[in-house]
């Protein structure tokens, strides 16, 4: 059996598992470095996805506790369009991916893992990086740890005006 180093996830693993959601006591922690939030705009903020899918996943999500696109006003939806194109060019800066994938999912049959918040994904992709790994092992392998991943995102967001 093969092991893959992954010390992050000790957290998980150690944390509370209430139904609290992430996207409302995040922010509200006054711990950015701690909770891997990125920027925070009026309405919206950027996080890092500490679960990722890939290299520098990023969320962008409102402030306000909603369940669905449906329910943003069009302030948020314009600001967390923004942060989500803004997001997307700090990655390309940063990362050089070859493609993005971006998107919602909503609702837990949409495959949301926290349903009563909506947060958008933008996860950076790089031709190849889906290999046997994932359908041999169902292992992913990320070559960056996510510690790193904050400290290079960082002080880009921090100059980030819009």
């Amino acid at each position: 059996m093969e092991n893959l180093w992954a010390p992050w996830r000790m957290n998980y693993i150690k944390s509370d598992k209430t139904k609290e959601c992430i996207f409302c006591t995040s922010p509200q922690a006054g711990d950015d470095m701690g909770r891997k939030i990125l920027y925070r705009g009026k309405l919206s903020f950027v996080i890092i996805n500490i679960f990722p899918y890939s290299n520098g996943h990023l969320m962008v999500s409102p402030y306000r506790h909603l369940a669905c696109f449906t329910e943003l006003n069009a302030e948020e939806i314009a600001e967390i369009g923004l942060l989500t194109q803004k997001s997307m060019e700090i990655l390309r800066q940063s990362y050089h991916p070859h493609g993005f994938n971006m998107g919602y999912n909503i609702g837990k049959s949409g495959g949301a893992g926290f349903d009563e918040h909506i947060h958008s994904h933008i996860v950076p992709r790089w031709t190849g990086d889906t290999n046997f790994m994932p359908v041999l092992a169902e292992t992913k392998v990320h070559p960056e740890h996510i510690e790193a991943t904050f400290q290079r995102l960082y002080p880009i967001f921090q100059e980030l005006k819009i």
